[in-house]
């Protein structure tokens, strides 16, 4: 089983802006915010608004925030990761797109015929769901479901650790399916 960990947009969809934007492909953001300015393959200066400054600094600070709190939960996933973080984007004013969400999947299967490993990858899965610094609602539901999955692996274990080794354990139907 994947479950997606991922954090969803605070940001709101701007309007498409009006009038033209002059921009190059390596324009940096975080330079023209500080000017603003952008400035065209030509040479021409076209000036942001201050309304326009406001939002691409707000985008800029989203998506530090969503790289951030993807990268979180991949570095602390380590193996359970499945896949690179993917992230949806919105253009900025400046013409430039900025992530403002993200996602990060994350195999939180059990592990078939050992409730050990599968405690110890479920607190895994929990560590990683929770790694940053403000988990998401998503974040929070993948770590719940972690922490039920690595208590039903205790009690596996319990109830194998007490069954007598004569007789097969009478465990209850598998936990897992």
């Amino acid at each position: 089983m994947l479950m997606d960990i991922s954090v969803t947009s605070r940001m709101a969809a701007y309007p498409p802006q009006t009038g033209t934007r002059h921009t190059l492909a390596g324009t940096s953001g975080t330079a023209a915010a500080e000017t603003g300015s952008l400035t065209e393959a030509f040479g021409q200066q076209t000036t942001l608004s201050p309304a326009d400054r406001q939002i691409l600094q707000q985008l800029q600070a989203r998506d530090r925030e969503v790289r951030a709190h993807e990268l979180a939960h991949v570095a602390t996933g380590a193996g359970l990761v499945r896949s690179g973080a993917s992230f949806s984007y919105q253009r900025g004013p400046d013409g430039r797109f900025y992530a403002v969400g993200g996602e990060v999947s994350i195999d939180t299967s059990p592990v078939p015929g050992d409730p050990q490993a599968t405690a110890s990858k479920a607190e895994q899965i929990q560590r990683a769901a929770l790694a940053p610094a403000q988990p998401s609602g998503q974040d929070r539901a993948v770590a719940a479901q972690a922490a039920r999955m690595a208590m039903e692996a205790r009690l596996q274990q319990a109830l194998e650790a007490s069954a007598p080794e004569d007789r097969p354990a009478a465990l209850p139907p598998d936990l897992y399916a």
